[in-house]
């Protein structure tokens, strides 16, 4: 075998490991919260996404890709030695899908786009030195560890907050239901209309003027207003007619929180009997808030509050299905623009600062991720869906329509953000709209640290790779 194919042959590999791995690890950012909630079964998120993903990597997938990934080199460092960034490229994936495949082992969702530039980062600073990298570009993506979750989490909860103020704490859930649904769903098809035509159909560079793009989310968000206006208003609840139960008002506990605030301000102030007496109320208050609070955390098991959630179980799937088909567009490119320009290198000899995407690579690329998701993708869809917080449909729900819309928002004022990190800091917010007991600390401190170490250690496994492919091949 050639030294070129020998080449070609472990850069296809590797392609493909990459995509494995971001199968393993990011699918579970569009299919997480659904699995989480019930709105879907294991098998069937995987089954939906496989089809999703696959499509929109193969039929939309980026057919043109930067050779420098995401300007963190600078071109002129491989001007004399183009091979070298086929080693490093080679490197890269080896490296990122390497750090995939041990972060999805221990369920930790981290993002693979910062995983590739970290990975570049490394491989760059060894060739060009400290002054080939694009600092700036790298310190967007340190910002994007803070904005990324914040945003989302903030949003998520906001929607959540609003949810159960306007639903589960109105006297008719299901009425209530059937008057906010229509108008959410155009708001979440806008939102996720503009996500497919922003960020998973601009690799077909349609020449959309904004007249143009409106127009299509219009129409889109419109059908998709009447179409749930006309299924809602059919729902009645089964068995006996509904039965109006007394909920506490929210303002009730926001007097009560009040309430323990002045009295800790009189326990700093008084002793003795007193005192005594104030530690007593502040007792009954917490027995009380507890006792009202205890049947709204049970809500989903009454028929009324059942129905109220399979609504949102619908919500939910099909916000899912457009992310998935989003994301297989978008970041297939992670694992199939370092393999085309390594490609492009072995075939031509020079380095190009954009690179043709043949058809076989997306096909590659997208068959990599199905497999990925279906054979560990349970770990991280667990982790997202189960092991931050409890979810329920409505919850699910508050969680994706907050990461999509953050992601859009962001994405239009050229905010550095994470898909990954916006996903989980919304689902962390669900969970802190009901207390920051309801979230489980530990599993929330390892997945931070995860994407804290990710661009340095990415980087350092990359190094080891290219030494010792450059040992192996020569330079």
């Amino acid at each position: 075998m050639t030294f070129e194919m020998t080449l070609l042959v472990l850069i296809l590999i590797s392609g493909f490991y990459m995509a494995w791995s971001i199968g393993a690890n990011d699918v579970a950012n569009a299919m997480g919260t659904s699995v989480g909630s019930a709105a879907l079964t294991l098998k069937q998120a995987v089954i939906i996404a496989a089809i999703l993903e696959f499509s929109g990597a193969f039929f939309f997938g980026s057919h043109v890709s930067e050779t420098i990934e995401n300007g963190i080199i600078k071109s002129e460092v491989f001007s004399q030695t183009p091979i070298l960034l086929v080693y490093g490229m080679l490197a890269s994936l080896l490296a990122t899908a390497a750090w995939l495949q041990l972060a999805s082992y221990y369920g930790w969702p981290v993002s693979a786009t910062h995983a590739i530039v970290g990975a570049v980062v490394g491989f760059g600073a060894i060739i060009g030195g400290i002054d080939a990298i694009y600092w700036g570009n790298v310190s967007q993506i340190v910002i994007s560890w803070f904005i990324s979750p914040l945003s989302g989490g903030l949003l998520a909860y906001l929607i959540f907050t609003f949810l159960r103020k306007k639903i589960f704490f109105a006297p008719d859930p299901i009425k209530a239901a059937q008057k906010i649904t229509p108008p959410l769903v155009f708001m979440v098809l806008t939102t996720l209309s503009l996500i497919m035509i922003f960020h998973g159909l601009n690799n077909l560079e349609l020449q959309l003027n904004p007249f143009e793009t409106a127009g299509i989310c219009f129409l889109i968000s419109s059908a998709g207003y009447l179409i749930s206006y006309w299924l809602v208003q059919r729902i009645t609840l089964p068995g006996t007619p509904l039965i109006s139960t007394a909920r506490t008002n929210p303002e009730t506990f926001i007097g009560l929180d009040k309430a323990k605030k002045h009295l800790n301000r009189v326990t700093l102030t008084c002793s003795g009997e007193t005192h005594y007496q104030v530690l007593l109320l502040l007792g009954e208050i917490d027995r009380l808030s507890a006792s009202l609070k205890k049947p709204e955390e049970t809500h989903d098991t009454t028929t009324e509050y059942a129905v109220v959630e399979n609504i949102f179980g619908y919500l939910q799937i099909m916000s899912a299905c457009l992310m998935a088909f989003a994301h297989g567009a978008n970041d297939v490119a992670n694992a199939i623009g370092p393999l085309s320009a390594s490609i492009n290198v072995l075939r031509t000899g020079i380095v190009t600062s954009h690179t043709a995407v043949p058809a076989w690579a997306l096909a590659l690329g997208g068959f990599g991720i199905v497999v990925g998701l279906a054979t560990w993708g349970w770990r991280v869809i667990e982790t997202i869906g189960k092991k931050i917080t409890e979810l329920t449909p409505t919850r699910g729900f508050a969680a994706e329509f907050g990461a999509a819309t953050t992601i859009l928002v962001a994405s239009r004022l050229g905010m550095p953000i994470s898909t990954t990190h916006t996903l989980v800091g919304a689902v962390i917010g669900v969970g802190l709209a009901r207390g920051i007991e309801a979230l489980d600390l530990r599993m929330t401190r390892d997945i931070m640290l995860s994407w804290v170490v990710t661009i340095p250690i990415s980087a350092a496994i990359t190094v080891v790779f290219f030494y010792i492919l450059q040992a192996i091949f020569g330079s």
